[in-house]
């Protein structure tokens, strides 16, 4: 389909007249997803994924069964994404859907909760891995963590060819190095008194699945945020489909690798009772400078994340200014910039005031982990209905492309999505509450909102 005969990628800025403009290239889409997927989760899950299973063959399972999770939520996303090009992406998804209502809701929780909370977690992930290398003193992960934030701020404000290339250059940093940490596993043999053989003998803990692959797919999660991308991407009806799904295939192979790297050089049972799974593999290879090398590693994990999440969510809440009058301010794009610059500042500054409390409590981090999941799945079943909803609302919409065998796929995607809503909220407990809570403020203050 021809760019001509498709309909507006994105709509104009209210106030200027512009819009985003198609400079994404798929190496560049591929960057972005790879490196949000690809961060700092892949050295702590998989040590609660070890913990929590009977087997080296159960956990194993459990990575390559997330990867097809994830590639089936891909096949839903890219129908989203190619037939609705927006950068507002699963916000304008449910907008069309649902209506404003539900839309606001999803942008105040990604406003308040979702990308916020996973850069500020995020950022401690960079402060306590920096501090291993050099200690800035009581307060030494807060003051790594806001450092990174405001640097990674004016990056992305500085516009979209730096924010790209940065991303590129760290996400490329980032993968080398976990390619790097897989081969020493797999190929190094360990010093005899440090190694466990891998075997198929229980892990400690009991097994239970809804546990397990709360924290595999967590380590997975961040794939659909190119959808916020999706205006901004050269040739979108070709181009998304194929970048989400080449990158998905990357980071199923790169986990599983990884995991068998880990097995094989700790055994289960060694991984999953180790508090750093990857530095505890590399010491028992190469000793302290291995470890050494592990923590600088997960600081450029992090590092490459965080400027992934920063860049998306900047773009729903730039959809959601332009849409909503109480926050008109955020849905202003800057043309000189190619970004939403006022968006940047706002998830920002949230996200510095969550490491601020992270500082004041010493359970912060803990916290804002546990109230993330249990919002961010219940708004991935209401995205995955959503292609129901549209499909019988506009059946002569063009699709460039079709999810494959539906309504197979994306039932069993909304199933495994309520399930995992399910088990995040009964793991969770008090933190699942307080997510509900801060989605309910936002659920309050529609009573005192103007329709746009």
């Amino acid at each position: 389909m021809s760019t001509s005969a498709r309909p507006p990628l994105a709509p104009a800025d209210s106030s200027t007249g512009v819009q985003p403009r198609q400079l994404l290239k798929i190496i560049d889409v591929m960057a972005l997803i790879v490196g949000i997927v690809i961060g700092a989760g892949i050295f702590g899950a998989p040590a609660l994924v070890a913990a929590n299973s009977f087997s080296v063959t159960q956990m194993m399972l459990a990575w390559a069964l997330g990867g097809l999770i994830s590639i089936a939520g891909v096949l839903v996303y890219a129908e989203l994404t190619t037939s609705y090009p927006d950068a507002g992406g699963d916000y304008h998804f449910l907008r069309l859907a649902y209506g404003d209502k539900v839309a606001f809701l999803f942008a105040w929780a990604r406003l308040t909760v979702i990308p916020t909370g996973s850069i500020a977690l995020l950022g401690y992930i960079f402060g306590d891995y920096a501090t291993q290398l050099y200690s800035l003193g009581p307060y030494s992960s807060a003051i790594y963590a806001a450092s990174m934030l405001l640097v990674l701020a004016l990056i992305n404000l500085a516009g979209l060819r730096s924010g790209k290339w940065t991303q590129n250059i760290l996400t490329l940093a980032a993968v080398g190095g976990v390619v790097l940490v897989t081969l020493a596993g797999l190929v190094l043999t360990p010093e005899p008194a440090l190694a466990v053989v891998a075997s198929d003998t229980p892990a400690r803990g009991a097994t239970h699945w809804g546990l397990i692959l709360v924290f595999v797919m967590l380590t997975y999660g961040g794939w659909n945020e190119a959808a916020y991308v999706s205006a901004e991407v050269v040739g979108p009806s070709r181009s998304l489909p194929r970048a989400l799904f080449f990158s998905l295939l990357i980071v199923t192979i790169t986990y599983l690798l990884i995991n068998l790297a880990f097995v094989r050089v700790l055994g289960l049972e060694g991984a999953g009772a180790s508090d750093a799974v990857a530095a505890d593999m590399m010491r028992a290879l190469m000793g302290e400078t291995g470890a050494q090398f592990i923590s600088a590693l997960i600081v450029v994990s992090a590092l490459t994340s965080a400027n992934a999440t920063v860049f998306l969510s900047s773009r729903t809440i730039y959809a959601f200014g332009k849409d909503e009058p109480m926050f008109s301010a955020l849905g202003r794009w800057n043309s000189r910039r190619d970004g939403p610059s006022n968006a940047i500042v706002t998830v920002s500054l949230i996200s510095l005031g969550l490491v601020g409390l992270g500082a004041l409590i010493r359970s912060g981090f803990s916290t804002m982990v546990s109230y993330t999941a249990p919002v961010f799945w219940f708004f991935f079943v209401l995205t995955g209905i959503s292609l129901f909803v549209l499909r019988r609302r506009n059946p002569d919409r063009p699709r460039p492309f079709s999810v494959s065998l539906y309504p197979i796929v994306p039932i069993l995607f909304i199933g495994v999505c309520l399930y995992l809503l399910y088990a995040s909220a009964v793991y969770t407990g008090i933190g699942a509450l307080v997510g509900i809570g801060v989605l309910g403020a936002g659920a309050v203050l529609l009573v005192f909102r103007r329709c746009p």
